[in-house]
């Protein structure tokens, strides 16, 4: 069916069984001393069991003083490492799988709380393996003063502009601070060959430090490795020149070059290097015996040109690959936000790339690819680009835990997920709703072999998720319940679409549980006077089209993802919007690029936002609000208000079905608590794991 998808191919002297690649992504899963944890081969070895052609785990550090960015990353960097890599590289290959590692450094954009501390700890912790809990309960202090620069500073080319969500504090490198940093590199690359692994791959995207010599904008150093584009390339020469003397030219190198940093598509052109400037370092590379390139985009400054939100159109990327395969006669590798395998046969057939790589795609189905050959892609749980993943390792890492996926359950837990106990015994469990959080709920409950009913009382699944997909250019978000509904089926749950079920109903099914999944209602605070006012909306009316304003004067209460989304819907109709939020900044708790997404494509629509502000109350021309900081009030003049201040859980049911009897009732996802896509499904694993 993809038949060039898995077609054969080679990296230098490396064949790789098909042309699929998980690409690197760094998710907290290994040791402080650099060496794999069982969970984190168990994690990799599940994707080579899946089908995966050729492994990129995460980053791994080449030096352990002043190159982490995570307390749990692999590491290369001392000769202990070589054994433990090679268990690693035999569990990859008992499936036929490469394993390929990816050397890294960040530059300014580390963790400089970890620079000389790291050594430290790697004793204490390879002798005292439970003193770790209490050092990583020490992560928010460090990275607190890290914010106020109370730290060491990180090695970078030059000292320039902090990063965003980099270290606050870097100095430019001394020549033998650069000597050593090669040497390191190279040192890596021999230990990967001696312990077996297939291959190495330079990091030189995402604004980490290979890149930032690249970049004119992060080198300015007057030395010969600032300066011209030679000089600029001088860095990575000699990495590349070393690792060849040292591990020859029959060990496959690769390099992950952003090809364009994105810096225009941020409004900040002539920053940086563009595609032209990516061409020709992808030259140069080929020139240097390099025998992949694996293009990506962008850096920290410019995120979400390497690491897409939802809104992202799959394949929007591909013409960098294209790009690159014009100039150069070496394997392209490319992510290109893939998510199926029909566009992954289609971006090969075109012949603008040679293997299709991703992360999240096998981030959130393990067996991605064995599912496409076998002829089942229906059967793919997609990634649906919420960016939970980088989220939740970016929250967990700090404490030494692992990151998370909305959607797949059996992160870094794969042999309890895919070896799950039948203990159902065919007892009979009613859910109730048929959302992310109730479809989570049927699908794992089914596997554990109990008899298992759907009930919606909508005519389509979905719950919340209906609604958010309905936003622009959101419509990907509503994979996750078409995935969810295909596998629970699968796993043997019936849905039953359109029926309401009343406690009675549920009370004379004679369950052994009962799982509630219905939801949550947007809020219409009462005690704002004004709120029932015709002129008053709540904020899915708008999304859903119930309602249609045009060319008003609208004021959105709330500032959220819904009430930013919202003012994008209010402003392409002509409305003049205003947004006000209670909070000190737009969007408090949501993942910083979704906010950003959200914010550009308000950008050129006149839309206003006032933070710190309280809504009072409503009138027919206008609203009445408070200044948090002043108290002052005053009136906002509007042609209608939204509401979109969240949502409440509803608890009758639960209530009325406890007064009945029912012993074993559960409350899941939004039903419990208010949260995303991946609280609601996670709520729901949890819970339902725990029915004895």
């Amino acid at each position: 069916m993809y038949d060039m998808l898995f077609s054969p191919m080679k990296i230098g002297t490396m064949t790789v069984k098909n042309r699929v690649v998980m690409a690197a992504a760094e998710f907290s899963l290994g040791q402080p001393n650099g060496k794999p944890t069982e969970r984190m081969m168990d994690y990799f070895e599940e994707r080579a069991k899946g089908g995966v052609g050729l492994i990129i785990p995460g980053i791994c550090r080449v030096n352990d003083m002043g190159g982490a960015s995570t307390f749990t990353q692999l590491s290369m960097s001392h000769d202990y490492h070589i054994e433990p890599m090679h268990q690693f590289a035999e569990r990859i290959h008992r499936h036929g799988a490469k394993l390929c590692i990816q050397l890294h450094h960040p530059g300014r954009q580390g963790m400089a709380s970890a620079i000389n501390s790291l050594p430290l700890v790697i004793p204490i912790a390879d002798r005292f393996p439970g003193v770790m809990k209490p050092i990583f309960k020490c992560t928010p202090l460090l990275l607190g003063m890290e914010a106020k620069g109370i730290c060491f500073s990180m090695q970078a080319p030059s000292k320039v502009e902090l990063a965003n969500h980099g270290a606050t504090r870097m100095h430019a490198m001394s020549k033998r601070e650069i000597h050593n940093l090669i040497h390191d590199f190279i040192e890596a690359a021999v230990r990967c060959q001696k312990a077996g692994v297939d291959c190495v791959e330079l990091h030189a995207g995402h604004g980490y430090i290979l890149q930032q010599f690249l970049s004119p904008h992060t080198n300015r150093r007057t030395d010969e490795y600032g300066g011209s584009f030679d000089n600029r390339m001088r860095f990575i020469t000699e990495i590349i020149q070393g690792i060849r003397a040292r591990c020859g030219r029959d060990f496959p190198l690769t390099v992950r070059l952003t090809v364009d940093e994105m810096y225009a598509r941020v409004g900040r052109p002539g920053v940086g290097y563009d595609l032209e400037t990516g061409k020709q370092i992808a030259q140069r590379l080929e020139e240097l015996t390099v025998d992949a390139i694996n293009v990506t985009s962008g850096c920290y400054d410019a995120y979400n040109y390497w690491l897409e939100p939802a809104s992202f159109q799959p394949g929007w990327r591909k013409y960098l690959a294209k790009e690159i395969k014009s100039v150069v006669n070496i394997p392209v590798i490319a992510a290109s936000f893939i998510r199926s395998p029909q566009q992954a046969e289609q971006q090969l057939e075109e012949g603008d790339q040679d293997f299709v790589a991703s992360a999240r795609a096998f981030i959130c189905d393990p067996h991605w690819a064995k599912k496409a050959q076998e002829g089942h892609p229906e059967e793919i749980r997609r990634c649906i680009g919420c960016l939970n993943c980088i989220k939740s390792f970016m929250n967990n890492a700090g404490v030494g835990q692992p990151g998370e996926c909305a959607l797949n359950m059996s992160i870094a837990r794969e042999k309890a997920y895919f070896d799950m106990p039948q203990d159902g015994q065919g007892r009979k469990i009613v859910v109730v709703g048929a959302g992310p959080a109730g479809l989570t709920a049927a699908e794992t409950l089914a596997r554990r072999g109990f008899d298992v009913d759907v009930y919606e009382k909508e005519d389509k699944p979905g719950g919340q998720v209906v609604t958010a997909a309905a936003c622009p250019d959101r419509n990907k978000l509503y994979w996750a319940i078409e995935d969810l509904m295909t596998l629970a089926q699968k796993a043997g749950a019936r849905v039953h679409l359109g029926q309401a079920l009343s406690a009675e109903d549920i009370a004379a099914l004679a369950p052994y549980a009962v799982v509630l999944a219905t939801g949550a209602q947007p809020v219409r605070p009462r005690s704002i006077p004004g709120v029932e006012g015709e002129n008053v909306f709540l904020a899915p009316e708008i999304i859903h089209r119930e309602k249609t304003i045009e060319n008003a004067r609208v004021v959105v209460a709330g500032s959220g993802l819904t009430g930013l989304e919202t003012a994008e819907i209010l402003a392409a109709h002509g409305n003049q919007v205003t947004v006000i939020e209670m909070a000190k900044e737009l969007a408090p708790g949501a993942w910083f690029q979704m906010v950003d997404d959200a914010l550009d494509r308000l950008k050129g629509t006149g839309t206003a936002f006032l933070t710190g502000t309280k809504l009072i109350s409503v009138e027919e021309d206008g609203v009445i609000v408070e200044e948090e900081k002043t108290k002052d009030r005053r009136k906002l003049p509007a042609d209608h208000l939204v509401l979109a201040l969240g949502v409440r859980p509803t608890g009758q049911l639960a209530d009325e079905l406890k007064k009945l009897g029912l012993a074993r009732v559960y409350a899941v996802g939004d039903a419990k608590k208010s949260g995303t896509i991946a609280d609601a499904c996670h709520s729901a694993f949890d819970t339902v794991m725990g029915i004895q």
